[in-house]
C-alpha cells in the first residue's frame, strides 16, 4: 500500500520536523526529501494544508528518486523522536515591513513552536528561521531551555551566500570560486566583511573599487527586502530553504562545517547573552565552537552596533510576551 502523509512508516534513521507550511517551511521540506537526507514532518495549523503539501510531494517520489517519507500533520505527536526540528512559522514580510516590525506578531507564534515541539523531541536540534531572526532564536531558547549549544538561527547562511551571490555575478565568475563572511544580526545592521570574503582565495578588496564593494554590501543588506519589493505579495523561500537545509545536512551528516549561524555568545567578541550571527563549526552535536576572527576596530564596533539593536528588540519581545 501507498504510504499517505499520516503514515507511520518511516524509510530513514534520521527524521527532521518543519514547523510552518508557508512557502519556505514546503520548500525546506521538499530540499531535504529531494536530497535524501532525512523523513520529514511538515506540520502547520492549518488543517489539510500540510496533508496535501505532503501527499504532492509523495507523488514525486518516483520521478526525483528518493524513499523519503514525508508526513503532513496538525499535531506536534507527530513530531515526536525529529533529531532535528527547524521553525519556519510566522507571518512573512509584506512591502514597507521591516523584519523588526514581525516582533510583536512572531514571538508567540515561535515560543509556543519551539515549546510544542521539544516537548516531543527533548532531544533535537533547534534551528530558527522565522524573522527577526535573532530575537526569535534567543525567545526559543528561553521557552526550551535547551542547551545553548543546541540552539541556532539560520541567517549567516542566507546573509553570506547573497553576498557571495552578488560578488559572482559583478565579477563574471562562478559563484563556486567564491567565499563570503557576514557577522551581525540579520537586518540592516548586519556586517559583511570584504577582508574575508575572497575569489578563489584572493580577497575582494584586492579585486573591486571600495565603492563597488560598498554597494554590493547594501545590496546585501537589502537583500530580502529587494525581493519582498519585486514580489509585493510574499517574501523570500527558495534561498533561506536551501540555507536551512545546508544547516540540517550538517547536523544529520556530521560535516562539522564551517558556516555563520546565529549563536550563543558567552565572551565571544565581547558580547554576552544574546543570539546573533558569528562563525561557527556546525556538527551533529551542533554549535560545536565559535570562530572569533580577528576584527578591526571599526568592524568589532560595527557588530557591537548590530548586537545592541538585537538586544533591544529581545527587551521588547519580552515586554509584549509578558502581557
Amino acid at each position: 500500500m501507498v504510504p499517505y502523509p499520516n503514515s507511520p512508516i518511516a524509510c530513514h534513521d534520521n527524521r527532521v520536523s518543519v514547523i510552518g507550511g508557508g512557502r519556505v517551511g514546503s520548500t525546506l521540506v521538499q530540499r531535504i526529501a529531494e536530497k535524501n537526507l532525512a523523513d520529514v514532518v511538515l506540520l502547520d495549523i492549518v488543517p489539510g494544508m500540510p496533508q496535501g503539501i505532503a501527499l504532492d510531494l509523495l507523488e514525486a517520489r518516483g520521478i526525483e528518486g528518493h524513499d523519503c517519507q514525508i508526513i503532513g500533520t496538525n499535531d506536534y505527536a507527530d513530531t515526536a523522536g525529529s533529531d532535528v526540528v527547524v521553525i519556519t512559522a510566522g507571518s512573512p514580510r509584506k512591502p514597507g515591513m521591516s523584519r523588526d516590525d514581525l516582533l510583536q506578531i512572531n514571538a508567540r507564534i515561535v515560543v509556543e513552536a519551539a515549546k510544542n515541539a521539544i516537548a516531543k523531541s527533548p532531544d533535537a536540534m533547534l534551528i530558527v528561521v522565522t524573522n527577526p531572526l535573532d530575537v526569535m532564536t534567543y525567545l526559543a531558547w528561553q521557552a526550551t531551555d535547551l542547551p545553548p549549544h543546541r540552539v541556532m538561527g539560520m541567517a549567516g547562511v542566507l546573509d553570506s551566500t547573497r553576498f557571495r551571490t552578488f560578488i559572482a555575478m559583478e565579477n563574471g565568475v562562478s559563484v563556486a570560486d567564491v567565499n563570503a563572511v557576514v557577522l551581525g544580526g540579520h537586518g540592516d545592521l548586519m556586517v559583511p566583511l570584504p577582508r574575508y570574503s575572497t575569489v578563489s582565495g584572493v580577497p575582494i578588496t584586492e579585486l573591486m573599487t571600495p565603492d563597488r564593494i560598498e554597494a554590493l554590501i547594501e545590496r546585501t543588506r537589502r537583500g530580502g527586502a529587494e525581493i519582498v519589493e519585486l514580489m509585493r505579495t510574499g517574501s523570500a523561500y527558495f534561498a533561506p530553504a536551501s540555507s536551512a537545509c545546508l544547516m540540517v545536512e550538517a547536523i544529520l551528516h556530521n560535516q562539522s562545517r564551517q558556516i555563520t549561524a546565529a549563536a550563543y555568545l558567552q565572551g565571544e567578541y565581547g558580547l554576552q547573552d544574546i543570539f546573533i550571527g558569528v562563525p561557527t563549526r556546525l556538527g551533529c552535536r551542533g554549535i560545536e565552537k565559535i570562530l572569533e576572527l580577528k576584527l578591526t576596530d571599526l568592524e568589532l564596533s560595527s557588530l557591537k552596533i548590530s548586537a545592541e539593536s538585537v538586544r533591544d528588540n529581545i527587551k521588547k519581545a519580552q515586554g509584549m510576551l509578558d502581557h
